[in-house]
């Protein structure tokens, strides 16, 4: 399990007319599609908390206020193969609750679907990194998982040092967890899944 967990569970795009952007828990990803033969020198970027700016050839492609803070010296940009720039944001707040519903405050939005999908994945990359010896990278999320999170954090707060392996959850289903199998399911609308390895 050394590979991170986007590049073994996929990302969740959100398509914009220059390209897509996605986020993981801790950064957002911008990939900006330029015209082939691309040359550094003919790049200007701007990386600030709360803003960015891409300009190529002297023509602006995106500027605007992003949607939450970043931590600005940790901003990169790489042009790749001379046709694609990827700009790499580190969010200031790094968890679950903080997923972007838009890159900028006023633009760029992932759609509704989209918004559903970014979350999920994540809620399943806050699970692997609070519990490294599962792989959570094939899991799949469905019901109202915003319940089972707040469910999950009121039950933190009552029991702050709980069992590496068990989650409570409300209307959560994970239908495939990789090598890792579900003991205990539903109990009404509640449901404690307890995870053990496979030997």
């Amino acid at each position: 399990m050394s590979a991170p967990f986007e590049e073994r569970s996929g990302v969740v795009p959100c398509g914009t007319p220059w390209g897509q952007w996605y986020q993981t828990l801790e950064e957002v990803f911008i990939e900006v599609q330029v015209p082939p033969g691309t040359r550094a020198q003919d790049i200007q970027c701007g990386l600030q908390s709360r803003h960015v700016a891409l300009a190529v050839g002297g023509r602006e492609i995106l500027k605007g206020k992003l949607f939450d803070s970043t931590i600005a010296d940790e901003g990169t940009w790489t042009l790749e193969d001379r046709k694609m720039v990827r700009i790499v944001l580190t969010k200031t707040k790094r968890d679950a609750a903080n997923c972007w519903t838009s890159l900028l405050e006023s633009e760029y939005a992932a759609d509704p679907w989209v918004q559903d999908q970014m979350q999920r994945k994540l809620t399943l990359e806050r699970f692997q990194k609070e519990n490294p010896g599962f792989d959570f990278s094939g899991a799949e999320i469905s019901g109202n998982y915003s319940k089972a999170l707040a469910l999950l954090k009121m039950t933190r707060l009552q029991h702050p040092s709980p069992s590496r392996d068990v989650f409570i959850c409300l209307h959560l289903n994970i239908s495939h967890c990789g090598p890792v199998q579900p003991i205990h399911t539903l109990c009404q609308n509640v449901c404690l899944v307890h995870f053990t390895q496979l030997l």
